[in-house]
This record gives structure tokens, sequence and C-alpha cells, in this order.
């Protein structure tokens, strides 16, 4: 499914790199582990990474009551939401054709909080299974004091739009007669072995999900 694009979403500067489809939006906000939310605070633009989640057509934040992005949903402002993965540096024959392959998403919306307890609850479990698949169930549960003392944002997903590059460099026609290397170098995020918590008083087997932990989207 495809949503026309907005004038906030429309992809204006290399057309051709932009995608409104919702599968691709979605699995590219499946696959990252950290979003950057952009609003307004006391009249000065603010940037914050984050963690996120999504389930379905909605986007879930979570973070203290104290935070000025969380506190600022409130209201209902606007905010603007990019995650970016990038899979390659493009080693071009032109200093001015360098570049990357990446895949992104940018997302316009008012958020709301989420006071409904089963939501918070669901959004909530979202992000840790977001973060670490299997954990969720394997944690202690979360103490009411706990649960209390977390904000959930929700954001829909109804205007985004997606950009992507790949492929090899673009260099001008002339340029490839040039006794210069050109290629990419692909960059993945590997999992190193896991390094158990030097403060752990119990001897306890490393959870299959941990010790065999995949980037999001990157499972199979």
């Amino acid at each position: 499914m495809s949503a026309a694009p907005t004038p906030r979403t429309e992809v204006r500067r290399l057309p051709e790199r932009g995608s409104y489809d919702r599968d691709l939006i979605n699995a590219i906000l499946d696959e990252a582990l950290i979003c950057h939310v952009g609003f307004v605070h006391e009249d000065s633009p603010v940037v914050i990474p984050t963690i996120h989640a999504r389930i379905g057509d909605t986007l879930y934040f979570h973070g203290s009551p104290a935070s000025r992005m969380l506190r600022g949903m409130r209201s209902g402002d606007e905010i603007c939401v990019n995650v970016t993965l990038v899979d390659g540096l493009v080693v071009a024959r032109a200093a001015f054709h360098n570049s990357m392959n990446y895949r992104s998403v940018v997302l316009f919306g008012s958020p709301r909080i989420v006071d409904d307890a089963a939501e918070k609850w669901a959004a909530l479990e979202a992000v840790t299974e977001h973060v670490v698949p299997g954990r969720w169930a394997d944690s202690r549960p979360m103490a009411d004091k706990e649960f209390k003392g977390t904000l959930v944002a929700a954001l829909p997903i109804s205007e985004a739009s997606a950009k992507v590059r790949t492929g090899g460099p673009k260099d001008d026609e002339a340029d490839y007669d040039l006794p210069i290397w050109a290629g990419v170098v692909p960059l993945t995020m590997t999992p190193e072995a896991p390094v158990e918590d030097v403060d752990s008083r119990v001897d306890v087997a490393v959870p299959g999900y941990v010790a065999e932990y995949r980037r999001p989207g990157t499972e199979a």
C-alpha cells in the first residue's frame, strides 16, 4: 500500500529515490533501533534521539514524565520523526559524487499521550521486544510505580515518506577512464559476544535470544 505524498513528505531532491510504499516505510522503522524526534520547545527547535516501536500503523515512544519531548506531546503540537540506516560508503572517482547508500524515513504528525492502560502495556512490551526480541517475557514485570512513572506517546504513521540510495558511484561519464579506484564499502551492524554484568550474583546461562542476537529486520 502506498500513500500519496503531501507537501511535507514529497521527495523533491532526487525524487527517484523517494518512496511512499507503506511496507518499505514499516520495514525501515522496524529495523532502526533509534529514531530522532524534532519538536519546538519554548520557541526553540529541538531534536532528541529515542527508542521507538511500531504496532500496526502507530509509532510509540516512551520516557520519563520529566522529558521535555513527552511533556510537549500533551499539547498536541506537531513533531517530525526521522530514522536512517546507513548501508555503505559510496567511494566515487570525483569528490562531488562521494556518497552513502542509505534507507531513511521521515514522518510528520500530532502525537498523543497514551492513557489507556492496555495500550500502554502493549506499547512498552513492543519497545522492549523491538530492541531485544524475547526479553519482555524474560524480565521482571514492571512494577506499578514504574508503570505509572513512564509516559508513552503514540504517533499515527499517516504522513510519511522513505528515501533510499543503493548501488555504486554515479560518476560523470568522462571520469570512468580515470585511474582512480571506485566502489562501495558495505557497512553492517554486527553484534559481538555478550558481556555479562560484573555485578551479577547468580550464575545464569546466556539466553539464546542474547547469544544469537541479530539486528531487527536482519534475523533471517
